[in-house]
């Protein structure tokens, strides 16, 4: 997103009847690299060095990749593609496809359920649709600017919760090999949401707490730091089910920010005091 846009903005513009139509497609798509996953899905990976873990990640985002690029490439000729989904802060103009082939994928190595596949369209540096798909359970999470946040049809709506005390967080790292600062920072934000929350959920990846976020069963998620294709989705998912966008201190998110918070409208503030601390 543009280094200008307020969070709460994202869902500004009205989805168009073509992109209603390319949502669909654009569903089709992500869960048709979803089956390719699901079948490579089962045994847990083994792998004895770095190289080897690198490598089996890799052969998932291929194989993935082998679906969705052709796919979303035809659908969207001119559209840009971004390679890296670690990578942060704003795109050029145009039209992007930001993909996650794996969301996930070292739990998927590790035979554990919370992965996904992602794609969204960035439309100078607005996110225009989003799908993520889970296909261990065969949901699929859509998001249209102005258009709502969905479940497999279902409106999404956040949680009406007003008291953090009775609330469910979560949180999650922010990349491998994160820098000690971030490290500590996560650390003592774990703690103080211990003291002020009911719940502290921590794991990975973002994407998945963040469809909780916008499906109500979740009333906040932060995180310091992250990539487009981390927090994209969620956030577009988010804001179309009523919650708030920000970075951990309240002020406007952009992806070249070095916090994120998604909270329920009614716990949102405290959120923000809490992570202060």
């Amino acid at each position: 997103m543009s280094e200008t846009l307020r969070a709460t903005e994202i869902a500004a513009p009205t989805g168009s009847a073509s992109d209603t139509g390319l949502l669909a497609q654009t569903a089709d798509a992500v869960r048709a690299a979803g089956s390719v996953l699901r079948e490579r899905f089962g045994d847990v990976v083994t792998y004895r060095t770095r190289e080897e873990l690198m490598s089996a990640l890799a052969a998932n985002d291929d194989a993935a990749l082998a679906i969705l690029r052709p796919a979303l490439t035809g659908l969207r000729p001119d559209a840009g593609w971004v390679e890296d989904e670690l990578d942060g802060g704003a795109l050029p103009p145009g039209e992007w496809w930001v993909v996650d082939p794996a969301e996930g994928n070292v739990n998927h190595l590790h035979a554990l359920p919370e992965w996904a596949v992602t794609a969204t369209l960035v439309r100078d540096n607005r996110p225009v649709l989003t799908v993520v798909h889970l296909p261990l359970t065969g949901e699929t999470y859509t998001a249209l600017t102005g258009a709502g946040a969905h479940l497999d049809g279902r409106p999404l709506r956040v949680s009406p919760t007003t008291d953090l005390g009775l609330g469910l967080v979560a949180t999650s790292q922010a990349r491998p090999d994160e820098d000690e600062e971030v490290v500590r920072r996560i650390g003592s934000s774990i703690t103080a949401m211990l003291s002020d929350a009911l719940v502290v959920r921590t794991s990975v990846p973002a994407t998945l707490h963040l469809l909780n976020v916008a499906a109500g069963r979740i009333d906040a998620f932060w995180q310091f730091a992250g990539a487009r294709a981390d927090l994209l989705p969620g956030a577009l998912l988010v804001t179309e089910a009523g919650g708030r966008i920000t970075d951990a201190e309240g002020r406007p998110w952009t992806p070249r920010s070095d916090s994120f918070l998604a909270a329920a409208p009614g716990v949102h503030a405290r959120a923000v005091i809490t992570l202060s601390r």
